[in-house]
């Protein structure tokens, strides 16, 4: 899995402290700007995090790329709907031989690994063989309908493709461009950095905070899971019952940032 940061709002807490400003003054928005000294804009952003002003956090937002990451996680990522999404397309990109991700949990098992790589071989096979058959078909039919060879070809492999896909299992690699306001980073820590949280997407999420703090560590100083943030866990009976191991993770998480700054 690769997480990388790929563009930011400029600025972001600065950009965030002048937004809320403005709220209460009467000054120019330039004036506010020019003003905002960093200990005044982190004074500020703090102020507005402790009482939960984060409607001001929407005019800031972070694009990441990432990848090595399951079908099965990017379909968990993309049901958070205030964001902006670019995937990698199965209907247009030929997945011969495709990567897969296979989970800890299977790999740790020699008998499972064996048989999970088993199955992902012969989907592999399974998907060629059925995107050749479609080809031929495809390419037959267009040739009869006057289009050249070559371009009978092209156009032919594409519309196999998308047929093929079907048979693609969630463990299949993908790739995506995730862009979000802050406001949404910050729905998206609570729900997905929880220890609930599938392991997998909950790995992206931490990466992605980590990124985050880097930039913007006093935006991000109250982001991460439900429990840390409102200092209690949202999951009732199906709590994991690690509320304190949570918060440490956490604070250490941040500390780690704060050191390498």
């Amino acid at each position: 899995m690769i997480v990388k940061l790929l563009s930011h709002t400029p600025e972001p807490e600065k950009l965030v402290a002048t937004a809320a400003k403005l709220c209460y003054s009467s000054s120019d928005i330039t004036s506010l700007r020019d003003g905002l000294t960093e200990d005044k804009t982190r004074d500020f952003i703090n102020m507005i995090a402790s009482i939960g002003h984060e409607s001001v956090m929407e005019h800031v937002s972070f694009t990441f790329g990432i990848e090595g990451i399951s079908r099965a996680c990017s379909h968990q990522l993309v049901r958070h709907r205030i964001a902006s999404y670019s995937q990698k397309s199965q209907r247009y990109v030929n997945e011969n031989g495709f990567e897969f991700i296979t989970p800890p949990s299977i790999a740790e098992v020699p008998e499972a690994k064996t048989e999970f790589d088993r199955v992902m071989s012969e989907l592999t096979d399974s998907y060629e063989k059925i995107a050749d058959i479609l080809t031929e078909k495809h390419k037959s039919a267009l040739i009869a309908e006057g289009v050249d060879e070559k371009a009978a070809a092209s156009k032919a492999r594409k519309l196999a493709n998308e047929d093929a896909r079907f048979i693609l299992p969630n463990a299949c690699e993908t790739k995506i461009v995730v862009t979000m306001n802050v406001r949404s980073l910050f729905n998206f820590f609570q729900h997905r950095c929880c220890s609930r949280a599938q392991w997998e997407i909950r790995a992206v999420a931490d990466e992605m905070l980590k990124l985050c703090l880097e930039v913007a560590p006093e935006l991000f100083s109250h982001a991460g899971p439900s429990c840390t943030v409102s200092g209690k866990c949202p999951e009732g009976k199906m709590s994991c019952g690690k509320i304190n191991d949570v918060r440490a993770k956490y604070e250490a998480l941040r500390a780690a940032v704060r050191t390498q700054a």
